[in-house]
């Protein structure tokens, strides 16, 4: 274990497919606990890249994401995606709070309605991608599109705006460094954008998610309009952000693995399951996400963390944990279904998984039952990936049929 020396300097900057970040498997065999440097903020952070050492900081009450509001943390984009009342860096109870209200937004019945638009979008896309025919572009078709549609649908978002709040989320996922001003005034925007809209749901509800969650009530508790408007832009962010990277990188290891995809042909009860290992293995996001402080020392795998010590987390390298999953770098489609770390764990779990695993469904499934076919139009080694984002994805996926 690393205790002391100099930190290590990481930009996480790796994007060549999907190939495992050379750094994070490195920084893995090292240690389970590592001192690590990160392009922006003042300080240096602890890396925890076990799955019980994550599962431990994700859990213990010892570590906080809300002492880090309004402190210049270790991070790799200019400036901090989430905003300070975001429920996405509070601790319990006010986060458990705000959860419990926002999983009645989510229970079965709502979820199984939502299935049924995004159905009706993923065949009205997919039969759109046909009528173009090949080669056509899956991303710009489908990834793109579907997981926007569906979380701007589901919200109730006027169709007008809907390419003002794209560009507003690429803004703030952008890891250039002269992008904070930019990624400052997309957030200002935007939480103004969703206060207003609260504000219209109270006086005049629909069916729309926002409508549902202003109504929803835990005894003589419910969201205020701050609150709720934090939670809609937090549920706009990454109800298009994980479905749309992870519906492109899902299909371009189908079909560049096509085990895989004759796999989930030959048995398409099993597309849950294969679905779940392949989120488990892909990389989906550059290096590591939103850190936690210790409010007191605590003692890890020998190493001793200091009361205001930044901690981070590495999901991504606790999914491939050769203690919890044998042969971690293999794809296994039959592996034995263990809970995986992909939408976080503990009381910063994401509160979307039933809408995000819907879409990867839905989109998976009517594409493999639309296109037989379906293949790459062009060499793997030609596809494009981001390099702009912390996100891991392909700019454009080109397929025939």
């Amino acid at each position: 274990m690393t205790s002391s020396g100099e930190a290590i300097p990481c930009s996480f900057g790796f994007s060549k497919g999907l190939e495992f970040d050379p750094s994070l498997a490195e920084l893995m065999a090292r240690d389970s606990i590592t001192r690590i440097r990160l392009p922006y903020g003042d300080a240096d952070a602890w890396l925890v890249t076990g799955f019980e050492g994550v599962r431990q900081v994700t859990s213990d009450h010892r570590f906080s994401r809300a002492g880090i509001v309004e402190f210049d943390y270790p991070r790799l984009t200019p400036e901090p995606i989430v905003s300070p009342e975001s429920i996405n860096v509070l601790d319990p109870p006010d986060s458990s709070r705000l959860r419990h209200l926002a999983s009645q937004a989510f229970t079965q019945r709502h979820v199984d309605r939502m299935r049924r638009t995004i159905t009706r979008l993923a065949d009205t896309l997919l039969d759109e991608m046909a009528a173009e025919g090949p080669p056509a572009d899956l991303v710009s078709h489908l990834s793109n599109r579907l997981p926007q549609h569906t979380i701007f649908d589901v919200l109730g978002i006027a169709r007008d705006d809907w390419p003002r709040m794209q560009q507003h989320a690429h803004q703030l996922l952008s890891t250039g460094p002269d992008g904070r001003e930019i990624a400052a005034a997309a957030k200002t925007e935007l939480r103004a954008y969703f206060g207003e809209l609260v504000e219209q749901r109270r006086r005049s509800p629909g069916k729309d998610l926002i409508s549902v969650l202003a109504a929803a009530k835990d005894g003589e508790d419910a969201f205020d309009d701050q609150e709720l408007a934090v939670m809609v832009l937090t549920l706009m962010l990454s109800g298009q952000d994980t479905a749309t990277c992870q519906i492109s990188n899902i299909s371009y290891l189908l079909l560049t693995r096509p085990e895989l995809m004759k796999h989930i042909r030959n048995r398409p009860e099993s597309l849950t399951a294969v679905l779940n290992e392949l989120l488990r293995v892909i990389p989906f996001r550059k290096g590591v996400g939103i850190p936690r402080v210790a409010l007191e020392d605590v003692e890890m795998d020998g190493v001793l963390i200091r009361a205001g010590d930044y901690v981070h987390v590495s999901y991504l390298t606790a999914n491939r944990d050769p203690e919890r999953y044998p042969d971690p770098d293999v794809i296994d489609p039959d592996r034995t279904p263990v809970p995986h770390m992909t939408f976080g764990w503990g009381g910063h779990r994401c509160i979307g998984v039933p809408l995000a695993m819907a879409e990867l469904e839905v989109a998976i499934g009517r594409l493999l039952d639309r296109f037989p076919e379906l293949r790459l139009a062009v060499p793997p080694e030609e596809v494009r990936w981001d390099t702009e984002t912390i996100r891991r994805f392909p700019i454009e996926l080109p397929v025939a049929w």
